[in-house]
């Protein structure tokens, strides 16, 4: 039998806690091993409950989530973190996500849709759709000004441009939203092939997971 996905919940407002508390133990696959209720208490949290995932919430008051995100991620061996927002196009959620989380939900997120988020998740599967990753892009791009001369596209496509003809086009697939299944139909490969060409494009482009080279194909502005 598979080990339950082992997931700690962040957040500073007990009836959440306590809600997301009631949502993971519904599920058989996923297991509740621990709580916090800042950002601060996340590195003890972490050591102690050895999550697989980790729900964050972005706004709490000693630790906000993303300065706790950036803090994680930055080490070796770290869960997948999903950040948690009362906002469907917050810029800290982009930003978090560049640090390297897997995606994000929004509080009033369905029970069911949750579960089904840290599952993927904690499958290595993408969760943003393309829809989603374009209204973040947006909302950022029209508080945060554009680099001179569209510097941050052109560090992009430079370096996209390491890629070899067939892990661009895998790249290109992820920042669509494909899963591995549908690159593999549309690329006429394995999946298990498809699996392999995404962990090289991890190392060769010095990313944290799927999301990630998503939205640097959008910042090359090729999807």
């Amino acid at each position: 039998m598979r080990e339950p996905v082992r997931v700690l919940v962040v957040d500073d407002d007990p009836l959440v806690r306590a809600a997301l508390a009631m949502v993971l133990g519904g599920a058989e696959d996923l297991e509740l091993v621990g709580q916090a209720t800042d950002g601060d208490e996340v590195p003890a949290a972490v050591e102690r409950c050895s999550p697989d995932v980790v729900l964050m919430d972005i706004r709490m008051p000693r630790t906000d989530g993303l300065t706790a995100t950036e803090q994680l991620l930055a080490g070796s061996g770290a869960p997948e973190v999903i950040v948690l927002t009362t906002f469907d196009a917050d810029e800290q959620v982009l930003r978090a996500l560049r640090a390297g989380a897997s995606g994000f939900l929004v509080k009033d997120t369905p029970p069911a849709a949750i579960v089904e988020a840290v599952r993927r998740v904690a499958a290595g599967e993408p969760m943003l759709s393309p829809t989603v990753t374009r209204q973040l892009i947006a909302h950022v791009a029209a508080v945060e000004p554009a680099p001179p001369g569209d510097a941050r596209t052109r560090g992009a496509r430079a370096r996209l441009d390491q890629l070899s003809e067939r892990e661009r086009e895998v790249a290109l697939a992820v920042g669509r939203g494909l899963s591995n299944a549908q690159i593999g139909a549309e690329l006429y490969l394995s999946v298990a092939t498809v699996k392999a060409h995404v962990s090289r494009l991890l190392v060769k482009l010095d990313l944290a997971n799927r999301v990630q080279i998503a939205l640097l194909t959008h910042d090359a502005d090729l999807v």
